[in-house]
């Protein structure tokens, strides 16, 4: 299959990213990021996440920061929900997409969210139900796809069972993600070809933590399977608290560049990318992870 024309970015950095910094943002700084976002060209921005306080308090001003940010005409500000409850706060805040999770590994969501992957399923099966019945789309991810920091490798055909489940109750779109960021380009196109045998490529995006240096090579080897949606974080923040060692998410603004090299059309302008990039390091008091803005900026 032919690479695509065009690929969409969904920008995880306000809520995948920021909920695994140790520097806690300020409410207002969230916003002013998910502003600069927005004004980038990204047109799928994950602004935050309705998960209780008491697990991710950098997250806890969740319904503020979605209640601030000034949401521009044909971007996309989906939320996490966890949960029924998670999802009432979320559509009380004015959510009108949501993302739900699960892994593809039972030993990680017994570490994670103390449940089997069915239990977890049958936490947010009420959320899709909800879902369907106000109009609201919704968005899943599988994470540990590539393998798990308590089980090591994890068959592709839990992979495929948890993500067809996912589709087949009514998400839109499901994210598939290497938590732990242990993926190789072959891994990761064998993975998604045996996904897509259940899911239609078109309803399928990738997510990558770059750990061991492959995320950039994972994405490459799935854009040439026709994957066309690919999940990053600006400045390359997050991580993974369940999982030693796990570094952040791809850098969108790498991601950007590369695809953009590749004559791949984003809608999204670098240059601005690279300063929200710098500005958020900045307030977060650390280096970049980005590789292109340390070679745009100098740090």
């Amino acid at each position: 299959m032919a690479m695509p024309g065009a690929v969409r970015i969904v920008e995880v950095g306000p809520r995948d990213g920021l909920q695994n910094e140790k520097t806690v943002v300020a409410t207002a700084d969230k916003i002013a990021l998910v502003d600069r976002l927005s004004a980038t060209g990204l047109r799928s921005i994950e602004a935050t996440s309705f998960v209780s306080p008491k697990w991710v308090p950098q997250l806890a001003d969740a319904a503020e920061v979605y209640a601030g940010i000034a949401k521009k005409a044909g971007v996309r500000y989906p939320v996490l929900v966890p949960n029924e409850q998670g999802y009432e706060r979320a559509r009380a805040a004015g959510a009108d997409e949501v993302a739900v999770f699960t892994a593809a590994s039972e030993a990680f969501n017994r570490r994670n969210i103390n449940a089997s992957i069915d239990e977890s399923i049958d936490r947010f099966r009420p959320v899709l139900e909800r879902a369907k019945t106000d109009g609201v789309r919704v968005r899943g991810y599988v994470s540990t796809v590539l393998g798990c920091p308590y089980q090591g490798e994890v068959p592709v055909a839990d992979v495929v069972r948890v993500a067809g489940t996912l589709h087949a109750l009514g998400c839109y779109e499901v994210s598939l993600g290497d938590t732990i960021g242990v993926g190789t380009p072959g891994k990761a196109r064998a993975m998604l070809r045996a996904v897509a045998e259940r899911v239609p490529m078109e309803a399928l995006a990738v997510h990558f933590h770059d750990t061991y240096g492959q995320a950039l090579s994972n994405i490459l080897a799935c854009l040439e399977e026709g994957v066309a949606v690919v999940d990053a974080a600006v400045s390359g923040t997050g991580g993974c608290p369940y999982a030693r060692g796990a570094s952040g998410n791809v850098a969108s603004e790498d991601v950007v560049y590369m695809l953009h090299g590749l004559g791949i059309e984003t809608g999204v302008d670098l240059d601005a990318l690279v300063d929200t990039g710098h500005w958020l390091a900045a307030l977060l008091g650390r280096e970049t992870g980005s590789k292109v803005t340390r070679a745009r900026t100098g740090s």
